[in-house]
């Protein structure tokens, strides 16, 4: 009996060791690395304006190029491995500039920048395009978003602040609350959930609006005192993430801090980052954690930074020879990858675009 007992005994053991993986020694995670994206050239010293992402496989980036007669438009579109020039849209060979993208619907919006009044490029689902031209000049345009039956743009003329409504038929020119002085940037979730920072006429630092379908309020988010809001990002889930710096007084300096909240409870952290920070291009990673392109300590390598609550943690770029300068200027999600885009300078030529991805 005692003989049988073992046997089986012994029989279980093998069995166990056989089939169990927890028996082997366990593979470490790889942690993904950034790569390069082929980018094919523009005139040398191009400037980069925008980059958004569709999914994986559509992704736009947009900015302008030097030329004899001045700057001419520059539109860049990623299927998810390399970039490709887009010259079909009006005006490709004019003056002028390409800035904010977004997607409304199945469709691309794009603010055109010219020598008079700016214009909305459109571009349908089967590639054609059209244009919505802007009804007035402004000296300069501060921002611009669309969302599925409304559009802003924002900026300044002769006459002070504007900020211009398009309602899929015609535009108005809305008021903003008193106190007021001027518009630095605005986004949009819906026709009637719509988001703007602005500087405050009394100097306390800036103030967040809200338009809901019927007039632009104080959204009465409590910014750290005398803060500049560099972005907004509206995520999914009503979340609402706004960046920036403040100042801490008396020659001390700044402080970079992003608050997260739903429009009525707000939550501040104080990510510890370089003096040099600036959260304008900050974009929410596959990962759920924040990224932020970095002015480099590498002459050769891209930097970024990764900010997951009060912690910080940075990864470096491919290396690339004979560079001197990398700075990736926009960031955007694309699928589970993150995109960014920006410009190179090798040693002896001036700066041109580059890509890269983290992940993907």
């Amino acid at each position: 009996m005692n003989g049988l007992r073992a046997l089986v005994v012994s029989l279980v053991i093998a069995c166990t060791a056989v089939v169990c993986p927890a028996a082997q020694p366990a593979t470490a995670a790889v942690a993904p690395s950034w790569s390069a994206l082929p980018v094919p050239p523009a005139a040398p010293d191009a400037w980069v304006s925008d980059l958004a992402a569709r999914g994986a496989g559509e992704a736009w980036a947009t900015g302008s190029e030097p030329t004899a007669e001045g700057r001419r438009p520059l539109l860049y579109r990623g299927d998810g491995a390399a970039w490709s020039r887009d010259t079909t849209f009006p005006g490709a060979d004019g003056r002028g500039y390409l800035g904010t993208v977004q997607f409304v619907g199945d469709e691309v919006w794009i603010l055109r920048g010219l020598e008079g009044p700016a214009e909305i490029l459109r571009r349908s689902a089967g590639g054609s395009w059209s244009t919505i031209p802007v009804p007035q000049e402004l000296w300069w345009y501060q921002g611009f978003t669309a969302v599925p039956g409304a559009a802003w743009v924002t900026g300044e003329d002769s006459t002070g602040m504007k900020l211009l409504h398009y309602d899929g038929s015609g535009w108005t020119d809305q008021a903003v609350p008193d106190g007021v002085l001027s518009l630095m940037g605005i986004t949009a979730r819906t026709a009637t959930d719509a988001w703007a920072w602005a500087n405050s006429a009394t100097g306390g630092g800036d103030i967040v609006l809200h338009w809901n379908g019927k007039a632009w309020r104080d959204a009465k988010v409590p910014l750290p005192p005398s803060s500049s809001v560099h972005q907004m990002l509206l995520e999914p889930g009503g979340r609402v993430t706004i960046s920036g710096r403040h100042s801490l007084g008396d020659g001390a300096g700044y402080r970079t801090f992003v608050m997260t909240g739903d429009g009525r409870t707000w939550r501040t952290t104080y990510p510890v980052l370089p003096d040099n920070a600036y959260t304008e291009n900050m974009a929410r990673g596959p990962d759920g954690a924040l990224w932020l392109p970095l002015i480099s300590d590498r002459a050769f390598q891209s930097k970024y930074a990764r900010i997951d609550g009060r912690r910080v943690s940075y990864s470096y770029g491919p290396e690339r020879t004979n560079a001197i300068e990398v700075s990736p200027d926009v960031l955007a999600r694309a699928g589970s990858s993150l995109l960014s885009f920006g410009t190179v300078e090798i040693y002896g030529s001036k700066p041109n675009l580059m890509s890269e991805r983290l992940g993907g």
